[in-house]
């Protein structure tokens, strides 16, 4: 989950108030016309960009190469997940929008951005065994960040120490149990917009293991 942050649109040279382009009709009809690298069309990040500006022309490329695709001239902008998002100001681009964002300020809600699934015919009870694992693994996780630390050093050390904040906000918030209270509704919402702007295909019927 994104509260309030998420997959970016990047492009390579700052322009003049791009921080406050996305409520820009105008703004967003030059992104339509755009050619757009994509990491993906069955991404989170993909949908959410749908969502945020209807149709659009677009290129799909490895995740870890928009960068390059969008330095190059092979695409006009980028949309930049995983350590993109907080390394793109250092690779010399601008953000045009982020998508958590425009839809923390749209609907109250954290974005989607990745899940686990789970085969309805599993047992009920091997269900509830599996979530309680995963369950289990993120709070030992979050109450041993002291531990976590010194892999958290080496990812400064890679991309900047002024960026270990960035940093902690992406790894940790992702998954801090306050968006457990919401977060069903907002996948909910995600994938039922989604699904009324044509996007997906059937409606989607989702059981969430307690």
């Amino acid at each position: 989950m994104g509260d309030g942050y998420g997959p970016l649109v990047i492009e390579k040279h700052r322009t003049p108030n791009a921080e406050h382009r996305t409520s820009n009709e105008e703004e967003r009809e030059r992104l339509r016309n755009c050619l757009i690298a994509v990491p993906g069309t069955m991404t989170s990040a993909f949908l959410a960009l749908k969502l945020y500006l209807g149709e659009f022309n677009y290129v799909v490329v490895p995740f870890d190469q928009i960068f390059e695709a969008v330095r190059s001239g092979r695409a006009d902008a980028g949309l930049i997940i995983h350590e993109g998002q907080l390394t793109y100001a250092h690779s010399g681009f601008a953000k045009l929008v982020d998508l958590g964002e425009w839809w923390k300020n749209r609907t109250g809600l954290p974005l989607p951005l990745g899940g686990n699934v789970l085969r309805r015919d599993i047992p009920l009870e091997i269900q509830s065994e599996l979530s309680a694992i995963l369950r289990q693994s993120i709070e030992f996780g979050l109450a041993h960040r002291a531990e976590a630390s010194a892999a958290l050093d080496a990812v400064c050390a890679r991309h900047g120490q002024r960026s270990r904040v960035e940093i902690y906000r992406h790894v940790c918030e992702r998954v801090h149990p306050r968006l457990w209270r919401v977060g069903r509704e907002a996948i909910r919402r995600f994938l039922r917009e989604a699904r009324e702007r044509g996007y997906v295909d059937r409606e989607v019927s989702i059981d969430f293991v307690k």
